[in-house]
């Protein structure tokens, strides 16, 4: 059988999984000895403007485990908002983005909601600038970085602003998930990133502040993450198309995504690089060194 034929048989397998749950349908296709899981699925509310992004109900996604990137700062930001930089109460503009991030531990043919799991995000502001990094230019400050611990329910949400773009690389959002030991260690880290659809990003990037910095240079089809293929999984596919989020219209000019995550506690822990250009370097005076989970609040 090739490899066009695969996709196919999958994705109507998946059509016939949009009535399930998803916990359900994690259940299920854990069966089929997957390392890891994400679910899209999209909520009710208000259509996206044409051209509208109508993907099926539940969408799948098989080993999404991707590269940290070279702009991961651990700032022990622990905030639902991150549009603001702490370091001025600046508000970075662009068009609102909720994020409910629903993350799952697999566990052989089980999973269950992850709670007190430490869900970090970090994407570039609307002009393709990360805080915090020499090479950008922005040290110091703190904008659009930050993490949230999952309830008991697994969920964390965040409000943030639909990313830009800079030179190489697609519209993207960083995604790490990580647990923690007793004594405040990282047991367990996991990398992913987050894409968004062609279509729908030439919509946004000719709004203000978007449109200031003329024609993008790459898009999912020629990015090289999102092209990155797992050949060990049942659908050997491009990563990036399991990652897309599924995005509806809040009716005020921003979006919502739901994004389901199951994580196998069980598979080799993602190993931090040196975080490129200002990635990582010495933790911030007072603050415990990268990799720890400051101490909770007495009294």
């Amino acid at each position: 059988m090739n490899r066009k034929t695969i996709v196919i048989d999958r994705r109507k397998f998946l059509r016939h999984l949009s009535a399930v749950p998803p916990l359900a349908a994690l259940v299920m296709l854990r069966g089929q000895g997957l390392a890891g899981l994400v679910f899209a699925q999209m909520t009710p509310g208000t259509p996206a403007p044409t051209p509208a992004i109508t993907p099926a109900a539940l969408d799948c996604i098989a080993a999404p485990s991707m590269t940290e990137g070279p702009y991961f700062v651990d700032e022990l930001l622990q905030r639902t908002d991150l549009r603001l930089d702490p370091t001025n109460n600046a508000v970075k503009p662009g068009v609102p983005l909720q994020l409910k991030i629903h993350v799952y531990r697999v566990n052989g043919s089980t999973c269950a909601p992850l709670g007190n799991a430490q869900i970090d995000l970090w994407h570039c502001d609307a002009t393709g600038l990360y805080s915090d990094e020499s090479a950008n230019g922005t040290q110091g400050q703190k904008f659009l970085r930050g993490y949230q611990l999952t309830d008991a329910q697994g969920v964390a949400a965040f409000t943030t602003i639909y990313p830009g773009w800079y030179r190489g690389r697609t519209i993207h959002i960083h995604v790490k998930v990580r647990t923690f030991s007793t004594d405040g260690t990282v047991s367990y880290a996991f990398n992913s990133q987050f894409f968004f659809d062609d279509k729908l990003t030439d919509q946004v990037i000719v709004q203000p502040p978007y449109n200031g910095r003329g024609q993008r240079d790459t898009t999912n089809a020629t990015d090289m993450v999102f092209n990155n293929t797992d050949s060990g999984t049942i659908d050997p596919h491009d990563l990036g198309e399991r990652m897309l989020l599924t995005l509806v219209a809040d009716g005020s000019g921003g979006y919502t995504s739901d994004v389901y995550m199951g994580v196998d506690l069980s598979q080799p822990s993602a190993v931090s690089g040196n975080g490129g250009p200002g990635g990582f370097g010495p933790p911030p005076q007072g603050q415990p060194p990268q990799g720890t989970r400051p101490a909770p609040p007495t009294g």
